[in-house]
């Protein structure tokens, strides 16, 4: 791979890697901290799992579009509704991810090796599904927002559901607890559904109200998120 188109953006590159060491180290000191050991297997395995597929996601964005990377790098919801679900979706998430460093700590719940590897086979599998999404969707940024002259696309993925990144993200999301070996993180799992499903109930009225042909197209599609 030729890291040509890379080296003219030095300043998002940086950035990039800056954000990846961040996310390792952060995640890495939930999982460990709250397991209150290193020993913990199915985290390094996750960690494995979520980071190389984010790195190789991150290059390829990097070379063929930097414009979507960049937009990827900005948070900050403009709907008073998003921001709320925002606050309690990152509430949850955290913890989706401590309780089960909980759960090997105090050996709440045993999953199997065979069930741990299958649920980060679908982790792995969601984030690609993610990045197929990110190939076909130009504008697919953090916040909930309709570009100047965005048109609305309906091939790849969007030919399936009309959400298929947040389809991604719920195959990561509750495959996660598993993948770190806990049941008892399914709890704040299925209510982090639950906001998923508000958000893009939300993301929608938007759509519907600012995007061109959209309507059309939720005639054309009419699953939101499952095919």
């Amino acid at each position: 791979m030729s890291f040509e188109n890379i080296t003219v953006q030095p300043n998002l590159f940086s950035r990039v890697i800056i954000r990846l060491v961040l996310a390792s180290v952060v995640l890495g000191g939930v999982f460990f901290l709250s397991a209150g050991t290193t020993s913990y297997w199915e985290a390094w395995v996750y960690l494995t799992v979520l980071l190389l597929p984010a790195l190789g996601m991150s290059i390829y964005l990097l070379k063929h579009s930097p414009e979507l990377l960049e937009r990827r790098l900005k948070i900050g919801e403009k709907e008073v509704e998003q921001k709320t679900i925002i606050k309690l979706a990152s509430l949850l998430f955290i913890l989706v991810l401590v309780l089960p460093g909980l759960d090997q700590r105090f050996g709440w719940s045993t999953v199997s090796i065979s069930v741990v590897f299958f649920a980060d086979i679908l982790a792995f599998m969601g984030y690609g599904f993610v990045s197929l999404v990110f190939r076909e969707n130009q504008v697919a940024s953090r916040t909930i927002q309709v570009e100047t002259n965005q048109k609305v696309i309906s091939t790849g993925p969007y030919a399936l559901v009309r959400h298929p990144m947040y389809l991604g993200v719920l195959v990561l999301y509750l495959a996660t607890p598993l993948a770190l070996g806990s049941h008892w993180g399914l709890i704040p799992t299925m209510l982090l559904v639950a906001v998923l499903a508000a958000r893009i109930l939300n993301e929608e009225k938007v759509l519907l109200k600012e995007l061109d042909g959209y309507e059309l197209y939720t005639e054309k599609v009419n699953r939101r998120l499952i095919p």
